[in-house]
């Protein structure tokens, strides 16, 4: 399990994806006086002198979920076709929450704030983007051992 090279990039897309979870912030929305910051745990609204939750969006929930689907795929490397259409699921629901975070940081400061507003990228939407070459290149190389095992088997 551990010499094939889909295993790493499972487990590295696992680790770029759980590490969102410890409260990275995705992205802020800086106006002159406040900053709303955006992470997998909802918009918390930082003043000047304190910061508070503004809306809570339970985000971290399809996090976990998809890093368990993530290691679900992971361990299904002895059914290859199964293991294939996993990892193809996954990127797709991977690519889905990158598409709708990206959606989220150009349209999303408008349904926050009113007025004027700096957009800032932080380290958990770089770790967000980060996991996805790593599920996408799992999914190849789960192919490419099915192509390989299937070409054994038609010799024999």
């Amino acid at each position: 399990m551990i010499q094939r090279v889909q295993t790493i990039y499972l487990f590295l897309a696992i680790i770029c994806l759980g590490s969102t979870c410890l409260g990275l912030e995705f992205f802020r929305f800086v106006q002159s006086n406040e900053a709303f910051s955006f992470s997998v745990f909802g918009i918390e609204s930082l003043e000047e002198a304190s910061s508070s939750m503004f809306k809570s969006i339970p985000i971290y929930l399809s996090v976990i979920g998809l890093c368990l689907f993530l290691f679900m795929t992971l361990m299904s490397y002895k059914n290859l076709k199964r293991q294939l259409k996993w990892a193809r699921s996954c990127t797709f629901l991977y690519a889905v929450f990158v598409l709708a975070s990206i959606v989220f940081y150009y349209a999303g400061g408008g349904f926050i704030t009113e007025g004027e507003y700096v957009r800032e990228l932080g380290l958990g939407y770089a770790l967000l983007i980060a996991g996805f070459p790593f599920c996408f290149l799992a999914q190849l190389g789960i192919k490419k051992d099915k192509k390989l095992l299937d070409s054994l088997d038609r010799l024999r």
